[in-house]
């Protein structure tokens, strides 16, 4: 059988074909009887639009890029920051009929490739998530003629509207619970210094030891369970004394405490442990894990709703979401 055409559709109506193309694609200048008689047309014939037709005479694609800079390895890992994100933001664009398009981009090639896509019109605006400080996309994005949004602030100096959570704040609450318990040589696992995360929780940490007239105890690492595991190790090898340390994410916290259990180190007994954006396992660590709440599903939520208001002229205000201390037995 042929596929019903929308000249058939304004048939069946009894309208013309610039009326059906109307209701067709949503437009509200159209009679509600008449409106009921083409979608009475649409369901008896079985009419489908046809996508590439219907963004030539709306000039949208109904789809959303998500660009996340970083590899397939990252991104599919046991880090749930990232499913949550594309999640959550795929569950508010079905909202408004629209869908995600799930780009990654860690590479020279793969940022030339997301670039020639976006400026080939082939999405409505572009949502970036965990961009790193030498990254060229935002820049560049920000030059087409593109509603553009960040998931966090951006690294660079770049004109983009971001949603981020309060990350020096929610840092300060960890580090100001630990000082109020009496720990003295408090440690931090931060995250990668060419992330804005990184950067601003490393900046809470050092603002309360400051005022507490404590030094810095630093090891860096890059967000994954692994990487908190072996800073730990080097802490405890730089100062066998500290009584607490401060991670930068969760699931860095998660290694940490495996090298403390292996090194003999009670939790909480002889060091107190605060990790940051509360995932699912935090509540099954041994002991479970004393966190800083990072709202992800607000976030996603906040930022796609920020896009949305951009593509109707909308502000371009950054939002800042609030953190919380969540208090468990680790710490």
């Amino acid at each position: 059988m042929r596929r019903p055409t929308l000249e058939a559709v304004a048939a069946r109506a009894g309208v013309s074909r610039a009326t059906a193309s109307r209701v067709v694609n949503g437009q509200t200048t159209v009679a509600p009887n008449i409106r009921d008689a083409v979608l009475r047309a649409i369901d008896e014939l079985g009419y489908v639009p046809n996508p590439a037709a219907r963004s030539l005479v709306t000039q949208r694609t109904d789809s959303v890029a998500l660009v996340v800079s970083e590899p397939p390895t990252r991104v599919f890992s046991e880090d749930p920051l990232f499913s949550t994100v594309i999640r959550s933001a795929s569950v508010e664009l079905e909202t408004v009929n629209k869908q995600v398009v799930l780009m990654l981009a860690s590479s020279a090639s793969s940022h030339a490739r997301v670039e020639r896509y976006i400026a080939g019109g082939h999405v409505d605006g572009v949502m970036l998530i965990s961009m790193h400080g030498a990254d060229p996309l935002p820049a560049a994005l920000s030059r087409l003629r593109v509603p553009v949004v960040s998931y966090g602030r951006p690294a660079v100096p770049v004109d983009i509207p971001y949603v981020d959570n309060d990350n020096v704040g929610g840092a300060e609450l960890a580090v100001r619970h630990l000082v109020a318990g009496g720990r003295r040589r408090i440690a931090t696992i931060a995250g990668p210094q060419d992330m804005i995360g990184g950067q601003d929780r490393l900046t809470g940490y050092r603002n309360v030891l400051r005022d507490s007239d404590r030094r810095s105890i630093v090891a860096v690492g890059d967000f994954t369970r692994e990487s908190g595991a072996v800073a730990m190790r080097q802490l405890l090898g730089d100062d066998p004394g500290l009584d607490a340390v401060f991670v930068a994410n969760d699931l860095m916290a998660v290694g940490a405490l495996q090298s403390l259990r292996q090194a003999g180190r009670r939790v909480p007994d002889d060091v107190a442990v605060v990790g940051f954006d509360d995932i699912e396992a935090a509540q099954y660590t041994e002991p479970p894990l004393t966190t800083v709440r990072h709202p992800v599903v607000e976030q996603a939520t906040a930022m796609v709703r920020l896009l949305l208001g951009l593509f109707e002229g909308g502000p371009a205000d950054p939002v800042i979401l609030p953190t919380e201390l969540v208090v468990r037995e680790s710490a």
